[in-house]
């Protein structure tokens, strides 16, 4: 499902799949500039940490066109202006490490004396070798995942970590894709809904029927009932950063799905690329939380579901404590306890 971001060489334009219409409606979103790669990042156009990333690394090549156009071709001119730019893009959204990596990732490679014809051209082409990166890499941690996943089983996930949310494959949905392809055809997949955005409900659970893999939609607060009657055999969710001591922030709500899983001996892992590793975050207290509008808490659609006046909380993530994880999946292996050793080992090998 790698068509869900795509970059049109006529147009010189980044197309993404509007994730807001899933699954009603295959509607697109075209960014032409960084004012537009910003909307689609903020507003969930586009939305999962390595998906941010690769949509940030085309929007760096936006941003240099954008200053070239506006400030003109002499670097007193545009360098302030590009530099602005990548600014707001980088601050776009605090909480997805792949962002400002993807962005730091396309600086370092602006070679001093450059000039803003040069850098488009090579910025251009990083971007696109980001873009398939991903996709290896998301293969990869699929088949290495697919190992905790036994024949049988029924695995829940909570938001969406699937190709929507990644350049192709996904990452939790990558674990789970990993074992349908090597052969493990009786595996069950439960989605959390997800409140509010639905993620489970509306993106998870469509990837997955279009592979034809089984899925129930559950309501979040099912969870202690589906595990405590043994429905639940796995826990494999996505991250949006993980600290240097393997706390994990996901999707609100999966710091309780951690727990209850603890709590009924069900293992919990989490998927994650090695470039949603920060090694400058210590711990997930550190993590910034994005608190995002209080309409989509207030409202499902058009529908307002809140009284007005009443004030709600809309904290996007949550920081897992790596205690409660039983590994960490990436492409270059399972990660273990204890963290701190076993992250340092595998950043330091990258």
């Amino acid at each position: 499902m790698d068509w869900h971001i795509r970059f049109n060489d006529a147009e010189d334009r980044l197309e993404l799949l509007d994730q807001r219409t899933l699954p009603v409606r295959e509607d697109w979103f075209h960014c032409t500039d960084t004012a537009s790669t910003i909307y689609a990042l903020q507003t969930m156009v586009v939305r999962g940490a390595p998906a941010i990333g690769v949509t940030a690394a085309y929007g760096c090549w936006l941003a240099a066109r954008e200053a070239l156009a506006t400030a003109g071709p002499g670097e007193a001119d545009w360098r302030p202006c590009l530099e602005a730019l990548l600014a707001d893009l980088e601050n776009a959204r605090p909480t997805a490490v792949n962002l400002a990596w993807a962005v730091r990732r396309m600086r370092a490679a602006w070679e001093p004396g450059q000039d803003i014809e040069a850098l488009c051209a090579s910025w251009l082409a990083l971007a696109r070798d980001i873009h398939e990166e991903d996709k290896r890499f998301c293969r990869r941690l699929g088949a290495v995942g697919a190992e905790v996943i036994d024949d049988g089983d029924t695995v829940m996930t909570h938001c969406n970590a699937g190709a929507l949310a990644t350049a192709d494959y996904g990452t939790a949905l990558g674990v789970i894709r990993g074992a349908w392809d090597a052969g493990k055809r009786n595996i069950r997949v439960i989605a959390n809904e997800t409140r509010p955005f639905l993620q489970g409900a509306r993106l998870t659970a469509w990837e997955l029927a279009k592979d034809g893999i089984p899925v129930r939609v559950a309501c979040d607060n099912a969870c202690a009932l589906l595990m405590k009657k043994g429905l639940v055999q796995k826990v494999v969710v996505g991250a949006d950063r993980i600290a240097a001591n393997g706390d994990a922030a996901n999707k609100i709500g999966t710091l309780g799905v951690a727990i209850l899983a603890r709590h009924f001996g069900v293992p919990f892992y989490v998927a994650a690329p090695l470039s949603t590793i920060d090694p400058d975050t210590p711990d997930g207290d550190a993590i910034p939380i994005e608190d995002r509008t209080p309409r989509e808490v207030t409202h499902v659609g058009a529908t307002q579901i809140v009284p007005d006046g009443v004030e709600v909380y809309n904290m996007a993530f949550d920081p897992t404590p790596a205690e409660l994880i039983a590994g960490i999946v990436t492409e270059v292996g399972i990660l273990r306890p204890p963290y701190g050793e076993s992250i340092a080992a595998a950043l330091a090998g990258r």
